[in-house]
């Protein structure tokens, strides 16, 4: 996918000077190709480049498949199909996707990249647009339930974006029956009179399997889960301890007391804290990364496909590794007791909070504890006598650790950043993987300092390239949406709150402020969503254009370089520098390279969230079968016009059908997000806590159905 060579870059800028030329008429591929003097046997790849640079939106044809320069009127982007027909398109750098009647898809499919044009005078909330050119396919898969008719078969999408069954030939179901999960490959797409067909190429087992819901939701989204042959060569020609050679000319802070600090059942430790003060009252934090560029060379089988995962994976019964166990648990973890290599970042830090020096150094390391989150707890904050003679010799550290975390705190609090503290959880299964208990995780002393120092080694990294001016990939987080915000501020005055807005923004500080206000209040829960909601998601740029959340000008993310590519791709720039290897060719190198990675990155960090929070709601529903009939008490976490949901204390989601309501004719009002009664004027509010009952469970569609108590006959 990344491997475009240098000869391809210069042969598609060339088509674009050509068609770019003033004097430029319109050419079919044939008429272009002996234009270009491309040679027979080069053909097959002129129009290879072709497609590719049409795709890229660099291109245009015509109806009369000529070759232009696009003019504008066409837009590119990925549609995404509903169960109803209609579908929208996505285009990025547009805030709003484009809405397509179903007469007017064009024979799109769920994931198409297409070409669109605009439908002037369209009516309706959202600008119409029709689709006049597929420009590539985006589904080639599709994971569904099989079901056998007498000869032929069909697949009904997991999905419902797919918007219709694939029909499948007997003599291409492979033996399945109906009740299987399967894959089924897609042989041809839907057009007018026929529905898309494809061929099972792999069956998942019986839709109530152990296990077969998870890997439905890993096949779909396309996680690679297994490493190819020339990856796993690679991997096991990596040595399983640190060489001598690998040590030369690093600076060695084997004697400086330090430890990891994770979950408990963690086995990738990609990172170890030191900390110790001196006679003035500075605090010297160092923050080592496992190096893992030194086991990953840039350009190996080993990169190509960590780049290509772009991060790991944790499902609640697995994780998916971005690198192969050897090098995650292995050579690259920091694991107790043994030299490892690693990228230190020194800093002194004075009591206000602020790095007053730094040094990022090659070290080679030597971890004196693995501790965990739980026993640092102990130590801390229950004052537990038994663990604190256990680690007797670490606990001072951990004090000071605690009170330097404390005053990072305070300096960020101070500077705006906004800190959302919403109810995380843990799926526990048991050994046929159903789920038995969902247990809180709850954020503690523990957790605080790993992440006040992974957030300060991660800015003072940042700003220290920033300033060099070298090509680098950032972690941004823009600035709200202003109609968001506009909304936001409108419905908060409804409970007496009030953020202040400077034109069509809002400094991080009010929200933080606006946060505080609500804290233990009955709205706390609404309003921190709806805070939540007008905020845009953080992803990878190659522009350091600041952190809205952390109210920070410079950020990335070095600290996790074992399961997040950005970090590795980071680490090698940093070795680079300090080597003195950024010259002009390298420099020209990462221009190249680092965009692509920034957005493959945020794609996939994006499908990884997907996939976790689509099995945890698989498994939450399939926990909630066992619990039909019983009561809770939850909060309105979210009403539409189908209805209200209602969340659990123990996460746990699920919607009483506006068609239950009784005593009334109920309706959702946009302007105040409530589901209003018609005649009696009774109405549900976000944040209002109610009593409800466990009507119905669907497990194939992780939904879960609530009534309240007083409409069960």
């Amino acid at each position: 996918m990344f491997e475009q060579s240098e000869r391809d870059r210069k042969r598609k800028d060339l088509i674009c000077e050509l068609v770019s030329d003033d004097l430029y008429v319109p050419m079919k591929e044939k008429e272009m190709a002996a234009f270009m003097q491309v040679s027979k046997e080069d053909r097959e790849d002129f129009r290879r480049l072709l497609r590719e640079l049409v795709a890229e939106g660099r291109l245009q044809v015509t109806g009369k498949e000529k070759y232009q320069k696009p003019d504008g009127s066409r837009i590119i982007g990925i549609y995404s199909g509903t169960a109803r027909g209609f579908g929208f398109v996505e285009v990025e750098g547009r805030d709003e996707d484009l809405y397509i009647p179903e007469d007017k898809k064009g024979g799109a499919f769920h994931q198409d990249k297409v070409q669109v044009e605009l439908i002037p005078g369209s009516h309706g909330k959202r600008q119409e647009a029709r689709v006049v050119r597929i420009l590539e396919r985006g589904l080639k898969q599709i994971v569904g339930i099989y079901e056998q008719c007498e000869n032929f078969g069909f697949v009904i999408p997991d999905d419902s974006k797919v918007g219709t069954d694939i029909f499948v030939p007997k003599e291409r179901s492979k033996g399945a029956v109906t009740g299987h999960k399967v894959v089924v490959e897609l042989t041809s797409y839907a057009d007018e009179r026929h529905k898309p067909e494809g061929r099972v190429v792999e069956i998942l087992g019986h839709i109530n399997d152990p296990g077969v819901d998870i890997m439905s939701v890993v096949r779909r989204l396309e996680l690679p889960v297994e490493f190819g042959e020339k990856v796993m060569h690679q991997t096991d020609r990596v040595p399983a301890q640190v060489q001598d050679a690998d040590r030369s000319g690093r600076t060695d802070l084997r004697d400086l007391q330090m430890v990891t600090i994770d979950g408990e059942d963690a086995k990738d430790l990609d990172d170890a804290v030191s900390l110790y003060l001196d006679e003035e009252g500075l605090y010297h934090l160092g923050v080592h990364i496992a190096d893992v560029s030194n086991y990953v060379q840039e350009n190996s089988a080993l990169d190509w496909e960590a780049l290509e995962r772009g991060t790991s994976v944790y499902l609640v019964d697995r994780v998916i590794p971005m690198l192969p166990y050897k090098l995650s648990n292995g050579i690259c973890s920091l694991n107790q007791g043994v030299d490892r290599l690693a990228l230190s970042c020194l800093m002194t830090i004075n009591g206000k909070g602020e790095v007053t020096d730094y040094q990022i150094l090659e070290t080679v390391i030597c971890v004196d504890r693995r501790m965990s989150y739980t026993s640092v707890k102990k130590i801390l904050e229950d004052r537990d006598e038994e663990e604190r003679k256990k680690y007797e010799p670490f606990v001072p550290m951990f004090e000071q650790m605690e009170e330097l975390a404390a005053i990072l705190r305070r300096r960020r609090h101070k500077r705006g950043s906004i800190d959302f503290d919403f109810a995380e959880s843990k799926i526990v299964l048991d050994e046929n993987g159903h789920p038995i208990e969902i247990k809180p995780y709850e954020r503690n002393v523990a957790t605080k300092i790993i992440e006040d120092f992974m957030l300060i080694a991660n800015e003072t990294i940042a700003q220290h390239f920033f300033w060099m001016e070298m090509p680098f990939v950032y972690r941004t987080h823009e600035k709200p949406d202003p109609d968001k915000l506009m909304k936001l501020s409108a419905f908060i005055r409804n409970f007496g709150y009030y953020v202040k807005l400077t034109g069509e923004e809002v400094h991080p500080k009010e929200l933080q402020k606006l946060l505080g206000q609500i804290t233990d209040t009955e709205e706390e829960t609404l309003i921190s969503r709806l805070t939540l909601r007008s905020m845009k998601q953080a992803r990878y740029t190659v522009e350091c254009t600041g952190h809205f959340g952390l109210a920070c000008q410079y950020y990335c993310h070095f600290t996790s370089p074992i399961r997040r590519y950005p970090d590795l791709q980071i680490h090698r720039i940093i070795k680079d520098q300090l080597r003195g290897r950024l010259h002009e060719e390298r420099i020209s190198h990462y221009t190249q390279r680092l965009p692509e990675v920034a957005k493959h990155s945020s794609k996939m960090e994006r499908r990884a969230e997907e996939a976790e929070r689509e099995i945890d709601k698989l498994k939450k529903a399939e926990y909630m079968e066992d619990h039909i009939g019983e009561r809770y008490e939850g909060v309105i976490s979210g009403i539409t016009q189908w209805g209200i949901y209602v969340e659990l204390p123990n996460t746990v989601e699920g919607l009483i059908h506006v068609s239950i309501l009784s005593g009334d004719f109920f309706y959702y009002d946009e302007e105040t997000y409530e589901m209003v009664g018609r005649d009696t004027g009774k109405t549900y509010k976000l944040g209002e806590r109610l009593t409800i009952q466990v009507k119905g469970v669907d497990r194939l569609t992780g939904t879960v159905d609530f009534m309240l108590p007083e409409e069960m006959a």
